[in-house]
Formats: structure tokens, C-alpha cells, sequence
């Protein structure tokens, strides 16, 4: 078997079950699923959407080089990781990470280390837009639950 990661950048709308069907496979037991999307609200304020900046080609190969890490360290089949540039309004999806595998464990963990690392390492910038006109760019928080 031939693993496959599939990385996208793109200012269009992404679809879960798009991205699904790049990484099923007929040997895996496992998809797991991370949907980021936009929330209504931040400490108070009321967010109208948020604005992404990326620098892709570098923003590609260190998605590329988290995929090969999450390789090395388990059974993985499919990995897909797509994140949306530009405007992304409230209630869209602003990143999907699947995953498959023949087991939940595996595709579990790499799911979760792969959303942290690419918050940690990946030239992607957010920008909350506010209903009262203000926005503030938003620093990386790796690990935020």
C-alpha cells in the first residue's frame, strides 16, 4: 500500500466528506475527524470571522514534514490536512485534519499531535474580526483545549 498525505491551502470552503474520501481506505478500521472552526465570541467580544495569511510554500512542506512525523511514530494509512486562507465567517470551517488507520489509537493520537504541531510550527496567521470594527491578530496557542 501506497500512504498518501494530502495538503491543501485554499481559500474555498472545505468539505469534510471530500476530505474523508481521500483517506479512506478499504484496510482501515479508523477515520478521525479535527473540524476547526469559527466561533461567535472571544472573551467577550463578538468575532464576525476570521481572516487567515499564509506563506504556502513553507506552510506546505512543514504540514509535509508533520505528516512524515506522524508516520514515524504510528500505523497510519491516509492523512489529509487543509487549511483556509482569507475570510472564513463564523460557523465554516477554518481547518480539517483526517486521518486513517486500521486502528483508532493510532489515528486518535497523530490526529490530535498533528492539529498542536501545525499551531506550533506552520507560517499560518489568524486575524479575529470583530462586530464593533476592530479586529486583533491572534497569536498561536499550542495546546489550547
Amino acid at each position: 500500500m501506497n500512504p498518501q498525505n494530502y495538503i491543501k491551502i485554499t481559500s474555498d470552503p472545505l468539505d469534510l466528506m471530500e476530505i474523508n474520501r481521500l483517506v479512506q481506505r478499504d484496510t482501515a478500521g479508523a477515520i478521525v475527524n479535527f473540524i476547526g472552526t469559527t466561533r461567535d465570541s472571544f472573551e467577550g467580544k463578538i468575532v464576525e470571522s476570521l481572516e487567515y495569511e499564509a506563506y504556502i510554500p513553507m506552510a506546505e512542506k512543514e504540514i509535509l514534514k508533520l505528516c512524515d512525523f506522524a508516520r514515524s511514530e504510528w500505523d497510519l494509512q491516509g492523512i489529509a490536512v487543509y487549511h483556509r486562507i482569507d475570510l472564513v465567517p463564523v460557523g465554516e470551517a477554518s481547518v480539517i485534519i483526517s486521518v486513517s488507520s486500521a486502528h483508532r489509537a493510532d489515528a486518535l493520537h497523530a490526529c490530535a499531535n498533528l492539529i498542536d504541531k501545525l499551531k506550533e510550527t506552520v507560517p499560518i496567521w489568524k486575524k479575529e474580526r470583530y462586530s464593533d470594527g476592530t479586529c486583533s491578530w491572534k497569536q498561536n496557542c499550542p495546546g489550547c483545549t
